[in-house]
């Protein structure tokens, strides 16, 4: 019944919402009578801002149109390769005509980025891809909004995102011959199941993990997120946050966790940052600063944009990860596709490089809860395994943002490098040199699983990056990777 309240009570204010950004246009316009009244800029921020916090914010767009690789800039196509009833896989294909460019873009990465399933969509990753596209050929997963899923299409749980990811991994490793699987936040634990329930089979896994700040054992150092999941029971969850979606919307009916409690749960943790944020913009239009402002839009355009989550995926996830624990403790069993139960087994991954990122001021995934992956993958040798945490960093520091782009992305991109076979993939084109990585920034700390110093690479001056990987083991004089990788034929695009 409140899901019916609230749509209503947004159909109401949404004409008044409209009616505020007219006004606020007419009394901006310098060619309109109104814009010369006294007080007529202060008028128009008050309308302004009545509208955008009355409008309705659809589902933002990745408008990722080029991207710059050695500088030169490559165009970007984004196209569906895999269109499934919750998900879609999102493919960000490059073109260009420089042959030497087109070279490079051959012999680089396949990465599939698992963006989270938890509130916001797949756009709140768009730094993170607009970045990784700059040495890699980039995969990601569009998850969609439940209430547009009809009910016909099933019911959506926990296993099931599990079978899309490994779904997704054989479609890369079809295409490519294999490829690196990113997580970011929320998905760590699935994809991690998920990794795990392949190797147990002995699939083909993966050449490398990269794990960033998500709840492998959401025990360690507990954040407020965590404690509220403790504190409440199952039935509190499904008595309280659990609704079923209007008649006006194509998932009608369907019982679902609604992205306005969500987004009302995200403001409510730090309601005065928002209402003086809001103040700001109020009077940057009064001062015409149109950057700050523009800044604003551009943020609450992606964080007041939320989607709804399937009520079974999301009351699994809350009792699997926040609540039992079944991770860590060695219990959590998922039925695959063709109905099978099958127990997750981190301890059966082997030949799959491990790379952890934490944030030192991450409030929403605690310290060392990332870093339990190490614990759990137990078979993978010690010189594939690497922890990094990112000084000054908070939770979306790590993945957006300055940090992320000068601290954490030269890590990752050389972990990736130092697991990518020498070998060309079987599409890729004449032999060609990746770009060097890029040093890590003197801000940064990283913290190393125990690893013999002999295979200790090294990365940066200062601080040094000590992963021990053997495919760089070779490189101690030099800093920069080099990867060489053989061409069966030229594309257009890559």
């Amino acid at each position: 019944m409140l899901y019916q309240i609230y749509e209503t009570q947004r159909s109401m204010m949404e004409p008044f919402a409209d009616l505020a950004e007219v006004a606020a246009k007419l009394y901006n316009n310098p060619a309109l009578p109104l814009a010369q009244m006294p007080l007529a800029q202060r008028v128009a921020a008050g309308y302004d801002l009545m509208h955008r916090l009355g409008k309705d914010y659809e589902k933002p767009v990745f408008g990722i149109t080029t991207a710059d690789v050695d500088g030169v800039d490559v165009a970007i196509f984004e196209r569906i390769e895999i269109d499934k009833p919750f998900c879609e896989l999102r493919r960000f294909k490059r073109f260009t005509d420089d042959s030497a460019t087109l070279g490079k873009l051959k012999g680089q990465p396949v990465v599939l980025i698992v963006a989270p399933l938890s509130g916001h969509y797949a756009t709140l990753l768009r730094d993170t891809v607009r970045t990784m596209l700059k040495d890699h050929k980039v995969y990601i997963t569009d998850w969609k909004n439940a209430r547009l899923v009809p009910l016909s299409e099933g019911e959506f749980h926990l296993d099931d995102y599990v079978n899309y990811v490994q779904e997704f991994i054989r479609y890369l490793q079809k295409n490519y011959g294999n490829c690196h699987v990113m997580s970011v936040c929320q998905p760590t634990v699935p994809v991690l199941a998920a990794v795990s329930l392949m190797a147990s089979r002995g699939e083909t896994t993966p050449l490398s993990m990269t794990m960033m700040g998500g709840p492998i054992d959401a025990s360690k150092s507990p954040t407020a997120v965590n404690n509220l999941a403790t504190q409440r029971s199952h039935s509190w969850f499904e008595n309280n946050v659990i609704y079923r979606v209007p008649s006006n919307f194509p998932g009608a009916g369907r019982r679902v966790y609604p992205g306005f409690l969500q987004h009302t749960g995200f403001v409510a943790m730090n309601p005065d940052r928002h209402a003086t944020s809001h103040y700001d913009y109020f009077k940057d239009l009064i001062k015409g600063d149109d950057a700050s402002a523009e800044a604003h839009r551009k943020f609450y355009d992606e964080y007041n944009a939320v989607l709804d989550m399937d009520a079974d995926y999301y009351l699994e996830t809350i009792e699997t990860v926040f609540q039992d624990f079944k991770l860590v403790n060695g219990t959590w069993d998922v039925k695959n596709e063709a109905g099978k139960v099958e127990r997750v087994r981190p301890e059966d991954i082997a030949t799959t490089g491990l790379l952890t990122v934490e944030g030192e001021l991450d409030d929403i995934s605690g310290s060392g809860q990332t870093a339990a992956a190490h614990d759990l993958c137990t078979s993978i040798p010690k010189t594939h395994q690497m922890h990094y945490e990112a000084k000054g960093a908070g939770h979306y520091g790590i993945f957006s943002g300055r940090r992320w782009r000068e601290m954490v992305y030269p890590v990752v991109k050389t972990f990736i490098l130092a697991h990518q076979p020498k070998a060309a993939a079987p599409d890729t084109a004449p032999a060609a040199v990746a770009p060097p990585a890029e040093r890590p920034a003197r801000q940064s700390a990283v913290v190393v699983k125990p690893v013999a110093k002999k295979a200790t690479p090294k990365v940066a001056a200062k601080p040094v990056v000590k992963a021990a990987v053997k495919a760089v083991a070779a490189s101690k004089t030099a800093s920069k990777p080099v990867v060489k990788a053989a061409a069966k034929g030229k594309a257009p695009a890559a």
